[in-house]
């Protein structure tokens, strides 16, 4: 879930209006609801979209609109009793149409944690940065600690390959117009047998697979927790690496090394099976971080060019940043760093004295 609009509700399916409109009517005679108060809450990079609705006692509940077969909700209802189940706060499902993709949620607010970081970092109020950022790392351990891992998808080689893959696919070959000489495309190989091996290597723990601010709410208690449908079975520095390398906004890494550390301490703490030495673990983030920048990279452009949502690709330079950090910074990632400059507009000059 993302930024609220005001944008007027819209159905290009008058069948699925009509069926919708049956919905919300039985429901709402359950609930207690006002039809005449639906209105647009978010929406995000899928087919999903998240409606508003008031209830007659002054609450306010949440109606997604996930259309088959693009989208399937049950999935996100698995993990909504996984992550109750966890103790942690995430939208109750309080009605469910699984066959038409309509449900009835628990309200977690409106205030997303990217606008509350983002406010607070103009106002220099590393205190509010510090506490919303500590908040998400102990609800992370919760939900590491307590979620049956075990129920969940496994994050494997072949999801990880199409993963990375979507790089070359959409971001390198799509947007930029390059052609890879073989020599080139053997160097990528390299690189992705590295990462995959690296990632592979970690234990595996409940993956939210979108831990970041956009995806959390300044809540009580904090944070709420969306946008988790596609939860995996899969490597423990995944989820800490979404949080602290964001798409939205980023930290000096002197601050990224100070949560990691947070974050590394509370899982001993809590028995996770994390790296015992912090540098290992730091480096098995960074590397887990890079194989998500490479997805990401490839995610945004797709989401221009084969669904017609260009706002994304203005982060890209935030994501070259990130992976050329790493690729710079490990032996073995050399040639990553190579590869992705010409798309940077940075050409590295190699001088012999």
């Amino acid at each position: 879930m993302s930024h609220t609009t005001d944008t007027p509700i819209a159905w290009s399916d008058p069948a699925r209006a009509a069926a919708f409109a049956a919905w919300i009517v039985a429901v709402a005679a359950r609930h207690g609801l006002q039809p005449a108060s639906l209105r647009s809450a978010s929406s995000d990079a899928s087919f999903r979209r998240y409606f508003r609705i008031d209830a007659d006692d002054g609450r306010h509940f949440i109606v997604m609109d996930a259309p088959p077969p693009q989208e399937d909700v049950r999935p996100f209802v698995a993990v909504a009793t996984l992550l109750q189940g966890a103790g942690l706060h995430g939208p109750q499902v309080l009605e469910q149409d699984v066959e038409r993709g309509f449900l009835l949620l628990s309200d977690l607010g409106t205030r997303p944690y990217l606008q509350a970081l983002q406010e607070a970092v103009e106002r220099a109020d590393t205190k509010v940065v510090d506490t919303l950022m500590r908040d998400a790392i102990v609800a992370l351990v919760q939900w590491q600690a307590r979620a049956d891992a075990g129920a969940l998808p496994p994050y494997d080689e072949a999801l990880l390959s199409r993963e990375l893959a979507l790089f070359p696919d959409w971001c390198v070959a799509r947007e930029y117009g390059v052609q890879w000489s073989d020599a080139q495309r053997a160097q990528w190989q390299s690189v992705c047998a590295l990462l995959l091996r690296s990632a592979l290597a970690q234990p595996t723990v409940a993956v939210h697979r979108d831990y970041m601010p956009r995806n959390l709410m300044v809540a009580d208690p904090n944070p709420g927790i969306l946008d988790f449908q596609d939860a995996v079975r899969g490597p423990i520095s995944y989820d800490v690496a979404s949080l602290l390398r964001d798409a939205f906004i980023s930290w000096d890494e002197e601050r990224e090394i100070d949560w990691a550390v947070r974050y590394w301490e509370a899982a001993r703490m809590a028995g996770l099976p994390v790296n015992a030495d912090f540098g290992d673990f730091w480096r098995a983030l960074e590397w887990m971080g890079l194989q998500r920048h490479l997805k990401v990279l490839g995610i945004f452009c797709r989401l221009k060019h084969r669904d017609g949502k260009p706002a994304y690709s203005a982060d890209l330079p935030r994501f070259f940043a990130y992976a050329h950090k790493v690729a710079t910074r490990y032996h073995g990632l050399g040639p990553l760093a190579r590869l992705i400059e010409p798309l940077m507009g940075t050409q590295r000059v190699d001088a012999f004295y």
